[in-house]
Order: C-alpha cells, then structure tokens, then sequence
C-alpha cells in the first residue's frame, strides 16, 4: 500500500448523525455504498476524509471515527437544492446514465456546483500534508481537480468516477462539458469502472478540448494525466465471515419461514432509482405469474427499495409507480396473508442484508445501466454454500467481471423473463459452477486489490 498520507475527498462524510433514547446525539458511521468500499483500507492510515455532513448549515465539529479524521464541507439550504439535487442529480446522474430519465439543465444550477465544488477544493487544499495524495471521489466534485491543483501544485491528485461516464454523443449535451473536462484533466490519474468509461473519456478530450493523447496519456500544461480502468469491489472476506455466522444463518432461515417457505425466493436490493430496472423487474415477475410460468406461494418475488432522493421529482414520481405496481401485482396474485411481492421500502443493514443474501435461490440485478453494483459482488460473496443464481444486467459494470452470471437485456421483456425462469430451474450442479468461479474470481479481486491498484497507480506512475 502506498505510505503517502491520504486525503479523501466526496460528496459525503461517512458518517451519519443518531438522536438516541435520552435525547442526545452522536455521530456513527455511514453504512453507505462508497463508505463501505473504502473503509477496509482507511484503518490505520492516518487519513482525513473531507466531506459533506448531511444537514445544512454551518459545518458541525466532527470526532475522528476509526482513526479517520473528519473535516466538513459547509452546505446551505439553497446549496444543497442547487449543487446536489439540481446539477449533481438531476443534470449529471440521468445523462452519465444514458439519459433513462430526460437530464435538465439550469444555469443556476451550474453556478453552484462551480461554487461548492471551490469550497471543497479550498478545504482539500487545506488539510492537506505537503506531497499528500488526494483522492477525489465521483460526479459530485468533478471541478475539484484542477480547482486544487491551482491552489497546491504539491499534491498527487487522483479522480474515481463510481458512475457510468457516457460516449460523446451524450455528454456533449451538457452546456459546460469543456469545462468538466478540464476540470478531471486536473488530476493526476482519472479512473473509471470499465474501459469503456475510459474510453469515452479519452474520446472526449480529443474532440472536445483537441489535446493530445496517446493510448492513456493526455498532456495538459506541461505535464501528463493518466487514465485508466480500476473496477470496484468489496470485502470479501469480512462478507464471507459473516454470512458464515450462526446468527445469519438463523437469521436467514427465520425469513423463508416468515415468508411462508416457499421453494423459491426472488430478491431484488436497490436504491430506490430510475436506472436500477426495478419497474421492469416487477412487470416481468407479473408476466410470469399470468403465464403461469411461476406460481404463488411456491414463488415470491422480496423486493427492497431503499429511499433515494426523496425531494427529486423524478423519484417521487417513481415510488408511486412502483408502489402501484406492486399493489396491481399482490392484488392479482396474491391471496390473503400469502403476497406475491414483498415490497420493503427502507434500508438493512450489514447483517440483514447477509441473511437476505443467504436466503435467496435467485438474486435479480438488472439495471437499466449502473457504473458497477457491488450489491450483485455481495450476493455472490454471501454464498459459501455455493447455491444460488445470480441473474445480471448486461448493462452493469460487474457483467464484464462476472461472467458466469445469468447475464441479459433488461430492456428485453421476453429475455428478462426467460433469463428468470432459466436461473429459477438451474441445475444445481451448473449453478454451483458459476457460483464458484464467480467466487474465486472476486476472493482475488476485492476492494483491498481495488485500493493498491488505483493508489499505488497513482503514487508510483509507471513510466510508458
């Protein structure tokens, strides 16, 4: 692992504030996705992680959690609307994501990105140590780069893009797209999920800033930026250990029971988003029960929505489509007590998760489009058993790593629901097989081997 001290940088601190019985508040850490990577290889580091709190605000004082310490990025009521739901969330989430919903644009929206993405820069510039390397994380801050680099030459800048990075024919409908280009090009290394992500990048500099590149080198004022792939993963073996567990196991069997045991569990886990497929998923699973291809209560479909954006109206507007979904579904199929989907809009945690992982016969991960879905890596970590059947889109990021998954076209009714059905009367013995290569392959390739890829790209460049 690199030796240089790190500063993280991201939308999000990862922590999260709890009011507890007696009235009184405490931060706890996050258990969110990006959290979640990079907590395995923040212990011990010395690190300092610069992000954004979750209220608005001035920015609170904030205790060093694992070791790592926590400085705060100030976020008005305005700022928030403006920076994160406006630009972040409804202009570069939909585009980067193929345009599954229409993106908007808004010049005040753009305005307050520019002024949010400065004061992370500042605050970056800051708390870094002499020659620290500063890690840079997602669409949210895609100006900080070249923002820091101006104030602190010094630094090892690096960029991670956690989200798809669209082709040129999309991304050019942005009005400032130069201006997000230049801002990335500030980094020293700019990585992406899947060469293709990269791909796009490097495309995009030629066209659209004319700078010359050579295969992944791009040079900018005098000096080289790099551009490279480095796939996300998770830790495997703390998922391993844990679905191992007494506790899980039992708790994984109290829910098929609590569901009725049934021969065959379907699960879905998502953020409550338009890219995730979910409505797709559901109109599909319908299709079977009317064909008559599945059947209630020897199938049932689990579905967990975590709430997402709640203020976007783009979500608000998807919640209901997908709770009348469900109610059209159960009122059709189900019987009383006996639900043909059970639909959980909340969030699990790590634990839950697991035995929901352990319990499923098939776990359904079928994005629209998605940078990489590390829920589908988690599944097929929570699997010592080797059972189960992973059904994934084509269209995430972790379809060019698993490759014995059920791979298919969510897009495509007809595949979609035969793609379930396949996985549904798997043969144990096929299924154990793709279980296990997919297993083996992530034990080599877990986040610690994400980390020391990307970082030590970063900090040691390899001469061409």
């Amino acid at each position: 692992m690199p030796h240089s001290e790190l500063v993280v940088v991201a939308n999000r601190l990862p922590i999260d504030e709890t009011v507890l019985d007696s009235g009184a508040r405490e931060w706890r850490r996050s258990p969110g996705g990006l959290v979640s990577a990079l907590r395995p290889i923040l212990r011990g580091e010395g690190t300092t992680w610069i992000g954004w709190a979750g209220g608005t605000g001035p920015a609170p004082d904030l205790p060093d959690i694992d070791g790592v310490a926590l400085r705060a990025v100030p976020l008005s009521d305005d700022e928030f609307e403006n920076y994160y739901e406006g630009f972040a969330n409804s202009t570069v989430w939909p585009l980067y994501h193929d345009a599954v919903e229409q993106p908007v644009f808004h010049r005040r929206w753009w305005e307050a990105y520019q002024r949010i993405n400065r004061r992370f820069a500042a605050a970056a510039a800051e708390s870094s140590p002499p020659g620290a390397l500063v890690w840079v994380q997602d669409y949210h801050l895609q100006l900080v780069p070249a923002m820091l680099r101006a104030l602190r030459p010094d630094l090892r800048i690096g960029f991670f893009m956690h989200i798809p990075f669209p082709p040129p024919e999309l991304f050019k409908q942005i009005p400032r797209c130069a201006d997000l280009l230049r801002g990335l090009l500030g980094a020293d290394l700019v990585g992406f999920q899947t060469p293709g992500g990269a791909r796009n990048f490097v495309r995009l500099i030629d066209r659209v800033l004319g700078l010359r590149t050579r295969h992944s080198e791009i040079e900018v004022d005098g000096r080289v930026a790099r551009v490279g792939a480095f796939p996300i993963s998770i830790d495997v073996e703390d998922l391993e250990r844990l679905a191992a567990s007494e506790q899980v196991r039992a708790h994984a069997a109290q829910m098929r029971a609590d569901l009725g045991n049934p021969d065959r569990i379907l699960l879905g886990v998502d953020r409550l988003d338009y890219t995730k497929g979910i409505e797709h998923r559901l109109k599909a699973y319908r299709e079977l029960l009317a064909d008559g291809r599945v059947k209630v209560p020897n199938t049932v479909l689990v579905q967990v929505a975590v709430p997402s954006r709640e203020r976007v109206e783009h979500y608000r507007m998807l919640r209901d489509k997908v709770e009348r979904e469900v109610g059209g579904v159960n009122g059709e199929y189900g019987r009383l007590g006996v639900p043909a989907v059970h639909y959980l809009n909340c969030s699990y945690n790590r634990s839950e998760l697991a035995a929901l992982y352990l319990a499923a016969d098939v776990m359904v991960v079928t994005p629209l489009r998605d940078g990489m879905n590390l829920v589908a890596k988690e599944y097929v970590a929570c699997r010592p058993d080797n059972g189960g059947a992973l059904v994934l889109s084509e269209f995430a990021g972790a379809a060019q790593e698993l490759k014995q998954a059920y791979q298919v076209n969510p897009h495509d009714l007809d595949e979609l629901k035969d793609t379930l059905v396949l996985a549904l009367e798997a043969d144990p013995a096929d299924a154990g097989r793709r279980m296990r290569a997919m297993r083996r392959y992530l034990r080599t390739h877990d986040v610690t081997a994400w980390a020391r890829a990307y970082l030590t790209a970063l900090e040691f460049p390899v001469e061409s």
